[in-house]
C-alpha cells in the first residue's frame, strides 16, 4: 500500500469527508461535531437546514467551537464511527 505525506492511506476506498463545528469535548480523545447540510425542498424551493450530531476520536486536540474535518472510520465505539482528520480553523 502507498501511503501520502499526512500517513493516509490510499486504498481503503471511498471514505465520506464533512466538515463541521465541535459542539462538545467534555470526553476524553472524543469530540461531539455538528454536521449541517442545507438544501432546497424539493417541492416549495425554499432553503432547508438539517443537523446532525456525530462523535468524532480526536488525537488533534480540538475544543469546542473549533471547525474540523472528519472522516468515516471503522466503529471505535458503540457510538463513534468518525475521526478528526484536521482543525480547520480554531475558534475565537
Amino acid at each position: 500500500m502507498s501511503t501520502t505525506a499526512s500517513g493516509e492511506t490510499l486504498m481503503r476506498g471511498r471514505r465520506k469527508l464533512r466538515t463541521g463545528v465541535v459542539v462538545s469535548d467534555k470526553m476524553q480523545k472524543t469530540v461531539t461535531v455538528t454536521l449541517t447540510r442545507r438544501f432546497a425542498h424539493p417541492l416549495y424551493g425554499k432553503q432547508v437546514v438539517r443537523t446532525k450530531h456525530v462523535h468524532a476520536h480526536d488525537e488533534q486536540g480540538a475544543k469546542a467551537g473549533d471547525t474540523v474535518r472528519i472522516m468515516e472510520t471503522r466503529p471505535l465505539s458503540k457510538t463513534k464511527r468518525w475521526r478528526v482528520v484536521e482543525i480547520v480553523e480554531r475558534a475565537r
